[in-house]
């Protein structure tokens, strides 16, 4: 069952995130793009609108948090849900499946913001690209993986605690403030950074090749329906 939770949660995830931010970027520079680039000047604001267009959308990733749940439960607490059906789980425990919401959102804003923040700012600053959908694949790839390391890095504290509160048995939960203390306390501060090496030697390359491959798709049609329009 985690299997199928794992799969479609990161399905969704990946559709939502990687389609999701273009038009949120589309969005902010023909409603903000003047704002953006009157505090931050016309080079760092488009990095900058970038980051928050991925922000806005990691924020509003929490929609998808059932099935996050459902999945790591199923994984870090499988007596929590063994032996019940989706839909029984879904109607018996109802808004608890977004226990976590909080915290996933605070995760996901830095999170994403460093990951699209990231990516566009080795375009701009290393590879010096006025247009971005203009970078080959080979600087894609690079810009994706300057982009994946520090969401990973940013968001790594975060994620501990929203893993802790959702890995909870349903009739037992604390507060991710509590968790948070009880973590300090027993374990130090370290254990907010707990299993980084390893989430960016795993997690990591995942995360680079579907954002590289989402990225080289969405430039392609972004700049073949311009080709299109000038016809």
């Amino acid at each position: 069952m985690s299997i199928q939770f794992s799969k479609g949660y990161k399905i969704l995830q990946k559709i939502y995130r990687f389609g999701g931010q273009p038009m949120m970027k589309d969005y902010l520079s023909n409603n903000y793009r003047q704002k953006f680039y009157f505090y931050f000047g016309d080079r760092h604001g488009k990095t900058i609108l970038h980051a928050t267009a991925g922000s806005l959308i990691g924020i509003g990733e929490v929609i998808l948090l059932p099935l996050d749940v459902l999945r790591i439960r199923a994984q870090t607490n499988p007596t929590a849900i063994r032996g019940r059906g989706i839909m029984r789980i879904v109607k018996t425990e109802g808004t608890s499946l977004y226990r976590g919401a909080s915290w996933t959102a605070a995760r996901n804003a830095p999170g994403s913001f460093a990951l699209f923040g990231g990516s566009a700012a080795f375009k701009e600053y290393v590879f010096h690209l006025e247009n971005y959908n203009d970078a080959t694949f080979p600087q894609i790839f690079l810009s994706s993986i300057a982009g994946a390391s520090a969401s990973v890095m940013i968001a790594q504290p975060l994620d501990v605690i929203k893993t802790r509160v959702q890995s909870q048995a349903f009739e037992d939960p604390l507060c991710g403030i509590t968790i948070l203390r009880k973590l300090l306390v027993e374990e130090g501060s370290r254990a907010l950074f707990k299993g980084l090496i390893t989430k960016l030697s795993v997690v990591g390359p995942k995360l680079v090749f579907s954002f590289s491959i989402a990225q080289y798709l969405i430039a392609y049609l972004e700049k073949s329906l311009v080709q299109t329009q000038e016809r």
